[in-house]
């Protein structure tokens, strides 16, 4: 039997990734939260919720102190996560 047009696998699942950029989205949304949720254990612990709808990430925190702290560094936290994504996921954040 003889192979023919064999192709890289990181080639295939870049071009199929190219083709259903709603699929490519999700998967960088998850890896977005998988970040969030192994970036600090202390940030963590006090995370009691997370999800993205419409570009926003939604964060639900358990302390007002690290609420404040994370506000002040919020366009910082959103090009680290989206580098981290590896494409643009979101454009902000809401801390509740």
């Amino acid at each position: 039997m003889k192979k023919t047009d064999s192709q890289p696998i990181g080639k295939i699942l870049a071009q199929f990734f190219e083709d259903n950029p709603q699929m490519a989205d999700k998967l960088a949304e998850t890896r977005l939260i998988d970040y969030w949720n192994t970036m600090n254990p202390a940030v963590t612990r006090y995370t009691s919720g997370l999800f993205i709808k419409n570009r926003t990430l939604y964060v639900k925190l358990k302390s007002a102190v690290l609420k404040s702290e994370l506000m002040m560094h919020r366009e910082q936290l959103i090009g680290t996560l989206n580098q981290q994504a590896g494409r643009k996921v979101i454009d902000e954040i809401i801390f509740t």
